[in-house]
């Protein structure tokens, strides 16, 4: 009997199947490149209201819900539901089924209770020169009633719009309503009144009353009848929403907040948080320490952690240091407060315990390095492997007696040496220091690009090492790049890439010229994601040439346009980003280069590619800057590129943008100097 084409492919695709489920085990753990996480504290509960059958706790500004009948947890955020970072005030209106969220911003959504929403962004989006806060949230049958640092906004919860605006020139921050009058009570007060029945949006049908305080009551009922309730759940999260530090090792994330002499806020808690990559567990070290070992009760002395690091010798020793000095952890306990009575560390003031030691970090033999500001001696300090404190003072690090005023962003890279920023204004000051002849090599006071520009006043936040061993500084003017053969020069230069602009003018622009460039990782393709203050997060190609992304809030679910510090996981892609509102993640197309392309390593997911897949497909355990090609059964080019580092993506199309039909596809791979790689195959199931 003749076989048709359909039967055969039938027959074809019933072997593919069973054939391929076992690739289906490892790699469902992978995330699709292109994926957003959202990592959200929600410990510190703030408002608990009652709508339906679930809790809605606001908690960290942050939101969670608690099902009362089957007892499961929801958290809802920027990448799963909601529109924006910040949540200020929540309430349920009973009329409508929904809860109204506020943010910071005064953007609002609408939300059910399955968890559907809808923003209404009229308020956010308004251009005006009036204070936009919202104070507080007044419901009446379907509206909800915001009172504004400007006056009143009605929220029709129904049709999900902003229904009226009262502009009465006073910050409200309470409403009432009652059968005739609404009533509202300014932050000085004043009290005011009108019918329910006149046009509100006239200001002179307002007047003054003289209502008694007990007109505005806030009920509470919802909050005393759960919290006892709220309190026994673990939504899960860290334990606050700061990430001015990371640092990634041992597939941890190890973070604190900063915030001392940061672009951001001052005196964040001073709490080391842990993430374990795999689980996604939090663990949070113990920052209760205030009587420890002599350890004043000061509010503001354990605040501001600024750096973090693990020992490499004992995964379980960690050093914290900031505006109070050093800490020592083991096993996830308090070991040690290091200070000037029981370290060669000094204060920078009189203050018995202000002992800035603003940067940490360890070297591969499991010596800890610290950078002192505002001291007399110990500009460089080192902790030995075996407990000895050891001063490395430096002439050039010494202003007027002291060392600089803020010594920060500590790293060593892969050749030893010691690098770190002075990030002040009075002299700000790029360094590189070799611990083995115990010298600055090289500092950068004014910085003097290759064509003779100087930038003397400028602040620099960090200087990170690319996989061709050039260290990248990230400063408020722009990107700087030292080259690695330059490293070692008399009087080195910094480079500001020229990127030609291709509009047949032979002009050229300097990349990310201007931009406030905070934080710098380079991924397994050599490439640079840069994270800025204002404009989110800019991807640049390993040959420094093209801009590839550019992430903020309008266009992703990034929390916030401010990045204050981002890590990678190279095995994994994924792209961690510290921002003033929180933590997330980005599932980035690159992953560290595999030295041997071999049958076992190179493999794509998913696997087999179902008809109502959509998605990238993912080819792993590539070497550096592979050759790929996707071919057809029959040998016909389907798709071709280089990996970025060791990930190739594809599309599941062909050359012509069409998705390509059913069947099996071989990868073919060759390495960057023409050298036969490995095949794996791709089964598509349309």
């Amino acid at each position: 009997m003749r076989t048709t084409r359909h039967q055969h492919l039938t027959k074809m695709v019933k072997w593919i199947l069973p054939f391929y489920l076992f690739i289906l085990l490892p790699v469902a753990l992978h995330a699709q490149i292109g994926t957003w996480r959202a990592y959200m504290s929600y410990y510190e509960p703030q408002q608990i209201v009652k709508g339906g059958h679930q809790l809605f706790v606001r908690a960290s500004n942050d939101l969670y819900s608690y099902n009362l009948n089957d007892h499961s947890i929801t958290t809802y955020d920027k990448v799963n539901a909601l529109s924006d970072t910040y949540i200020t005030h929540i309430a349920w209106n009973n009329a409508t089924g929904r809860l109204i969220i506020v943010y910071q911003n005064s953007n609002i959504d609408l939300m059910d209770d399955e968890g559907n929403v809808q923003n209404i962004s009229a308020l956010y989006a308004k251009s005006m020169t009036q204070d936009k806060t919202v104070n507080t949230i007044y419901i009446n049958d379907v509206y909800a009633y915001l009172g504004t640092g400007f006056g009143v906004v009605k929220v029709n919860m129904k049709r999900a719009e902003i229904a009226e605006s009262y502009i009465l020139n006073e910050n409200i921050s309470d409403i009432s309503i009652g059968t005739t009058n609404i009533y509202v009570r300014s932050t000085q007060g004043k009290v005011l009144t009108a019918l329910l029945t006149s046009n509100l949006i006239d200001s002179h049908n307002w007047t003054p009353s003289d209502a008694t305080a007990d007109l505005f009551t806030n009920d509470l009922t919802d909050w005393n009848d759960n919290i006892d309730l709220v309190n026994t759940l673990n939504p899960g999260g860290p334990k606050h929403n700061y990430f001015g530090f990371m640092r990634l090792k041992n597939g941890k994330i190890y973070s604190c907040g900063t915030g001392y002499d940061q672009l951001y806020d001052l005196m964040r808690p001073a709490t080391v948080q842990l993430l374990d990559i795999e689980s996604k567990e939090w663990t949070m070290l113990p920052d209760d320490i205030k009587g420890v070992d002599g350890a004043e009760a000061s509010n503001w002395m354990f605040v501001d952690m600024m750096s973090v690091d693990v020992d490499p010798l004992d995964d379980d020793h960690i050093f914290a240091s900031g505006r109070p000095g050093v800490f020592e952890y083991n096993d996830g306990q308090f070991v040690k407060y290091y200070h000037k009575d029981n370290s060669i560390l000094q204060t920078a003031t009189t203050s018995n315990r202000y002992v800035l030691t603003e940067s940490v970090a360890y070297d591969a033999e499991g010596n800890l390095w610290m950078l002192q500001s505002q001291v007399t001696e110990n500009s460089i300090v080192e902790l030995t492997k075996d407990g000895e404190w050891i001063s490395h003072k430096q002439p050039v690090l010494m202003n007027g007696g002291k060392s600089l005023n803020a010594l920060q962003a500590l790293s060593i890279d892969s050749r030893g040496l010691i690098w770190f920023v002075n990030n002040h204004s009075d002299t700000p000051s790029i360094y590189c220091y070799d611990p083995k002849t115990d010298q600055i090599i090289n500092s950068f006071k004014t910085i003097i690009n290759q064509d003779g520009t100087s930038y003397s006043e400028y602040a620099p936040y960090c200087a990170v090492e690319d996989l061709d061993n050039n260290m990248w500084i990230g400063t408020n003017r722009g990107l700087f790049l030292l080259e690695a053969n330059r490293i070692y020069d008399s009087e080195p230069y910094l480079t500001q890439v020229k990127v030609p602009r291709n509009d047949g003018s032979n002009y050229a622009d300097y990349l990310m010229n201007g931009a406030v460039v905070n934080c710098i990782v380079i991924d397994g393709g050599n490439r640079k994601w840069l994270g800025t203050k204002g404009s989110g997060i800019y991807l640049i190609s390993a040959d420094n040439m093209t801009q590839l992304q550019n992430f903020t809030t309008e266009n992703s679910p990034l929390f916030s346009n401010n990045v204050e510090s981002m890590a990678i996981n190279n095995e994994t892609g994924e792209l961690f980003i510290g921002t003033e509102s929180g933590l997330c993640s980005y599932m980035t197309d690159a992953t560290t280069a595999s030295i041997e392309m071999t049958k076992d390593n190179v493999y794509a997911y998913p696997n087999p590619v179902v008809s109502d897949y959509d998605g990238l497909i993912t080819i792993v355990g590539l070497s550096m800057d592979a050759d790929v090609k996707i071919l057809s059964a029959s040998g016909q080019l389907v798709a071709q590129g280089r990996s970025n580092g060791g990930t190739f993506t594809w599309n599941g199309r062909d050359r012509s943008g069409r998705r390509v039909a059913s069947g099996v596809y071989m990868v073919a791979t060759a390495t960057s100097d023409g050298k036969k790689g490995t095949v794996c195959k791709i089964a598509v199931i349309n």
